[in-house]
């Protein structure tokens, strides 16, 4: 009888995901906030994660550089190194613009106006781009790309080559599928309430867009620069040849074929698939103003 008066020590309690229309709201939210940092603030956050995501692309070159795996492994594997950069960008709280592109969902909101909303986009753009050929610069003085006998610098140039090969139509398509994974990650993100779901909920679609070779602007500014800059080195052209088994023609790979033939193209496929694809897609379902369900039936709706 004694044993039945003793307390039972109390069940942890489960925090469950933040349900969509949460995650909604909270974005809504967290768009205010971007909107309102300073201009310093915002632009140094950028800087760091053009960094960041420069690390990412660094790690997933050096790692499939001399891969003799089937390809789609080898993509798969890239993709989730890479999320390396991702996972100190999104936690690490730096400015990213491509994921920034879901604070539209507070500009139609009505929570931000015009103005600071392309005043984000804008700095952490510029940001970004500054961050990542900072780390053009270090990782070249590293002298990383001599690494497996010159095999990590070519394959920078195989994957700066193939990225201002393809055509405006595919580089824009491939920036809008891109985006649209990434802001579904971020999507996710907020979805979490540890840093483990939020790790997990960057790896897949991060990975995903990677190995499936869609384009995002903000690691091509590190991942093109630094194939301009070591396609000057002989040694690792000829390695990239010896590779191929054939010259490789890298006229297109220069400033010019950079800005024309990818940036300007899959920044634009960026904005429409995070924009559309994900931000004001989201924002009718759950944040227009002609919804009156409150944030509790809409919990008890998405909970049923």
């Amino acid at each position: 009888m004694a044993e039945n008066n003793i307390p039972k020590p109390a069940e942890p309690e489960i925090a469950n995901a933040y349900s969509p229309p949460q995650i909604a709201l909270r974005i809504d939210n967290v768009a205010l906030v971007k909107a309102r940092l300073s201009f310093s603030q915002t632009f140094m956050l950028s800087i760091l994660a053009g960094a960041y995501l420069a690390l990412g692309a660094q790690f997933s070159t050096l790692v499939v550089s001399d891969s003799t795996l089937h390809p789609g492994l080898t993509s798969l594997i890239e993709g989730v190194v890479y999320s390396l950069g991702f996972i100190l960008a999104i936690i690490g709280g730096a400015e990213v613009f491509t994921g920034n592109c879901l604070i539209i969902m507070g500009y139609v909101n009505k929570r931000i106006t015009t103005r600071e909303l392309f005043n984000n986009w804008t700095v952490s753009y510029m940001g970004n781009f500054i961050g990542s050929l900072t780390m053009v610069f270090w990782m070249y003085k590293t002298h990383q790309w001599e690494f497996f006998h010159h095999t990590v610098g070519a394959k920078a140039l195989v994957i700066a080559h193939g990225k201002v090969s393809m055509s405006f139509v595919a580089a824009f398509a491939r920036g809008v599928l891109c985006n649209a994974l990434i802001c579904l990650a971020v999507w996710l993100c907020f979805s979490g309430r540890s840093v483990a779901d939020k790790v997990i909920s960057i790896i897949f679609p991060i990975g995903g867009f990677v190995a499936s070779g869609f384009e995002q602007c903000v690691s091509n500014m590190y991942f093109i620069p630094i194939g301009i800059v070591l396609r000057k080195n002989e040694t690792i052209v000829a390695t990239l040849e010896k590779m191929a088994g054939k010259p490789v023609d890298l006229s297109q790979l220069t400033w010019k074929g950079f800005f024309l033939n990818n940036l300007i193209p899959v920044t634009l496929g960026n904005i429409v698939g995070g924009v559309i694809l994900v931000g004001i897609i989201f924002w009718f379902v759950y944040l227009r103003p002609h919804s009156n369900l409150s944030l509790s039936v809409k919990r008890d709706f998405w909970h049923k």
